[in-house]
């Protein structure tokens, strides 16, 4: 489960199968609130979509653009995870100012306000306070993927020694993520042939995971009655993947998950 392994396959279907992935504001209009709504219910919690990006090697090697948005990116072939004891709860407190730069939410968010409240964030961030950052992970084209498939590692097989920090400089912020030195001990899994309806919560952040609660010191695993803190995860080659096998186009949505 999202909750304790830090991914889960759910049956989703979209709302309105003729969506545009590749007009931005038509996502963040139509998108962004079933992705909330899917967080939401899995987890119990309040859930916000703020982000989102899609991905292909054939749309990255033609330079595809998205209709009032970035370019499409490849398949992220490197174990990683997308936030870290500093970026985690750094996304949280930058979630709760105007946007500002080139943050996805300035197109949808009125003049000086924010996605959710500061008053929000001193209680998730307070003792006793809960958030999660949770990506929906869907396959938007018409075939099952079988081209870089998503692999997913359970958090509960990672320690704390396997973290290896990296800054990304952005133009107006400096955000980090997890890579991974490699470990026996991390336990991998992937969906085959994932449809459309299918997407995948990826938690990148849970704020109530022991490896976070100790700032690092612990692994998950050291308190089983806890959730896990987060799952690495990577595109990888599957050497069963026939020559001719369609492209994978896959959006990633990101969601910030506040507890009462």
């Amino acid at each position: 489960t999202v909750e304790a392994n830090g991914f889960e396959l759910v049956t989703w279907p979209l709302v309105n199968p003729a969506l545009d992935f590749f007009d931005h504001q038509q996502v963040m209009n139509q998108y962004y609130g079933q992705c909330a709504e899917l967080v939401s219910e899995i987890t119990g919690a309040h859930a916000f979509a703020f982000d989102h990006n899609l991905r292909s090697a054939s749309g990255k090697q033609s330079q595809r653009r998205i209709e009032g948005g970035q370019e499409v990116q490849g398949p992220a072939h490197v174990v990683h995870g997308d936030y870290t004891l500093y970026s985690g709860p750094q996304r949280l407190r930058d979630l709760a100012k105007p946007p500002s730069g080139n943050d996805t939410l300035r197109s949808v968010l009125s003049e000086g306000q924010s996605l959710i409240s500061q008053e929000m964030v001193d209680r998730a961030l307070a003792d006793g306070g809960r958030y999660s950052i949770i990506n929906v992970w869907r396959n938007i084209a018409k075939e099952p993927v079988a081209t870089h498939p998503l692999a997913l590692c359970d958090g509960q097989s990672v320690e704390p020694e396997d973290l290896v920090v990296f800054e990304i400089h952005y133009q107006d912020r400096i955000g980090e993520n997890y890579f991974a030195k490699h470990s026996a001990r991390h336990q991998w899994y992937y969906y085959p042939e994932v449809t459309g309806e299918e997407p995948i919560l990826i938690k990148q952040w849970d704020s109530a995971g022991a490896m976070a609660r100790s700032d690092g010191a612990r692994a998950d695993s050291s308190d089983t009655h806890t959730p896990c803190t987060f799952s690495f995860h990577s595109a990888f080659e599957d050497p069963s993947t026939p020559p001719d096998a369609p492209q994978r186009w896959s959006i990633e949505t990101r969601c910030i998950v506040l507890y009462d």
